[in-house]
């Protein structure tokens, strides 16, 4: 066995652990998946003219989202996003899918895996610990817009499908609250370190320091920005 195919041996089963069903082109159905998301991963897809194969197509609930690169393991992954794009470029006009170019390019080794969101901001390759499930995929792509390029909406806006995009829409800092003469507020220098760190965050720069001595507000600034951000707190 080539290490290329011991490599897609292990992202085959990495991709059914996480709930995708697994298959060839010759023998693939794109409703076949199990689940809310109806995850399908179908190998060496065909794409148009002058982009090659895609190593795994991803289809959720039977729209095209997605693909993978796959790598030998060892392989540098940090440069391959060029190619990865290239494949969700290239997906033939006939076919359903979420949105053009595909949203989620994954290259992977099998051992070492990177995602690139195309839903966010600034979107950028990052690494995981595992793949997604179809079911998360699905709940990003149900709030895009009815047609890709549509100018979003106010409710599109907040309901942006990605944490880093509803980063960019914060709601107003709360500066003072209490009721039935109980009333709190910030101080100045706390006002101006929670909006640094709102500007840092929307900016995509996800390592930042702040220190609030002394008092609730790093634990409220946590929470404010968790629920902001549509982090599920339960």
């Amino acid at each position: 066995m080539t290490p290329e195919a011991r490599a897609r041996q292990t992202i085959d089963a990495l991709l059914t652990a996480a709930g995708w069903h697994v298959c060839n082109v010759a023998n693939a159905n794109i409703h076949a998946g199990g689940g809310a998301g109806k995850g399908v991963a179908i190998r060496e897809f065909p794409l148009n003219p002058g982009h090659g194969f895609a190593d795994y197509l991803l289809y959720v609930n039977g729209k095209a989202c997605g693909v993978i690169e796959a790598k030998k393991e060892g392989a540098t992954l940090s440069g391959v996003e060029v190619q990865s794009a290239r494949y969700a470029q290239g997906l033939p006009a006939a076919l359903p899918a979420w949105r053009r170019p595909l949203p989620f390019v994954f290259e992977s080794t099998g051992v070492e895996t990177r995602f690139t969101n195309g839903l966010d901001p600034a979107p950028r390759a990052r690494p995981l610990f595992a793949f997604f499930r179809p079911e998360l995929l699905l709940q990003w792509l149900i709030y895009l817009p009815a047609q890709a390029g549509s100018a979003a909406t106010a409710s599109e806006t907040d309901q942006a499908p990605t944490f880093l995009a509803r980063l960019q829409h914060m709601p107003s800092l709360v500066t003072e609250w209490g009721q039935g003469g109980a009333n709190y507020q910030l101080w100045p220098a706390q006002i101006k370190a929670i909006q640094n760190l709102e500007t840092s965050l929307a900016a995509n720069k996800p390592k930042v320091l702040i220190q609030l001595a002394r008092s609730r507000s790093p634990r409220r600034t946590n929470y404010e920005l968790l629920k902001s951000g549509g982090v599920d707190g339960k």
